[in-house]
């Protein structure tokens, strides 16, 4: 009999291509280290709608039409779309996405949700022969989130320094089976479903701390059970750990037996200047990860400059009740591994 660990496991026999990506993020994402990668930003963070829950609907919007632009295929050749967000019901992935008429899954895992929505799109393309095609669409909005979360960013509280910046950003990613024509592009080849873990952490400005254990636990059963080692990936990718988190996660792992050495990414650590921008331990949302992935590394996949990532978006699982309750915060880190896949057709130079 499988255990429950051997279960969290996923081989495809069929890689799951990502044949396009595009985000869309805000000011002060761009203004960041990896501003330049971002396919579109809004100096306002409005995106032309009249308050943030509608605006980061048009930023996920935004993402996912430049995504089918650089396919260049319509809406309409989708089958289904996987989206999500940090507000309530997922408001911002229905409103912001229903207008494309897609057959539509809302998912929540917090700041999980990016892998999340990957992982369940290749496990249904795996599943179902006639699911060709899907959408993956995530997005968080830094005021949307304060608001609901915390307070509102006109009441100017203080910040603890290990507390996060929710990030302003969305990434759409298109998954494929067909490779017929197809240009080199990364590919989802195994997936890992997270488990819940409670790390005793009750404080909501140190996420980082509440979610560094069940990357911890993900990464162990990860390596137990494929035998593969940290040296088998050019980097270990993780959601929003940011600076307090990713310290935490090292001492973690070194007390299980292996160590990150220097092929750690986080992605909340290094959206942002935390030199330069009030950012504190870094970024966070769901928009974080989605966005970086989207902009930077599965473009850096597709041209062959990364050769395999151990991508895990890393989840807090809390409300405002549950912290105002006393109650700990629940940690979720998903995975996926992303890999170069050689297509048919030839990319096209840079300068040609």
């Amino acid at each position: 009999m499988r255990t429950n660990r051997e279960k969290r496991l996923f081989h495809f026999e069929t890689p799951i291509s990502v044949s396009a990506s595009a985000s869309a993020v805000g000011c002060e994402e761009w203004k960041g280290p990896y501003g330049k990668y971002f396919d579109f930003h809004d100096p306002s963070d409005r995106f032309g709608a009249k308050t943030w829950e509608l605006a980061e609907g048009e930023m996920a919007k935004c993402a996912l039409n430049l995504a089918l632009k650089k396919r260049k295929i319509s809406h309409e050749e989708i089958d289904i779309l996987f989206a999500g967000d940090l507000q309530n019901q997922c408001m911002a992935s229905s409103a912001g996405l229903y207008s494309f008429g897609i057959p539509y899954i809302g998912l929540y895992g917090a700041c999980s949700t990016s892998v999340e929505g990957l992982l369940l799109a290749a496990l249904t393309m795996n599943a179902q022969k006639k699911v060709a095609r899907t959408a993956v669409v995530t997005s968080s909005h830094n005021c949307a989130a304060e608001r609901q979360f915390r307070l509102p960013i006109e009441y100017g509280g203080q910040r603890t320094p290990t507390a996060q910046w929710t990030a302003t950003a969305a990434g759409a990613f298109l998954l494929e089976k067909e490779k017929k024509g197809m240009q080199d592009s990364a590919c989802i080849r195994t997936g890992m479903i997270g488990r819940a873990v409670d790390g005793g952490i009750s404080d909501a400005n140190n996420m980082g701390a509440a979610m560094a254990p069940a990357v911890c636990d993900s990464l162990r059963t990860y390596f137990e059970e494929s035998g593969e080692k940290v040296e088998d990936f050019d980097l270990i990718v993780t959601g929003d750990l940011g600076t307090e988190g990713s310290a935490i996660l090292e001492v973690l792992c070194r007390d299980v037996g292996f160590s990150l050495l220097d092929r750690h990414f986080d992605c909340g650590a290094n959206l942002y200047d935390l030199q330069k921008q009030d950012a504190h331990a870094g970024g966070s949302g769901c928009g974080c990860i989605a966005s970086m992935l989207a902009a930077y590394f599965v473009p850096k996949l597709s041209r062959g400059e990364h050769r395999r990532l151990l991508v895990l978006a890393t989840g807090a699982l809390m409300s405002p009740s549950s912290i105002q309750q006393g109650g700990s915060i629940i940690g979720i880190a998903p995975a996926i591994v992303m890999e170069y896949e050689k297509g048919e057709k030839k990319r096209a130079r840079p300068d040609s």
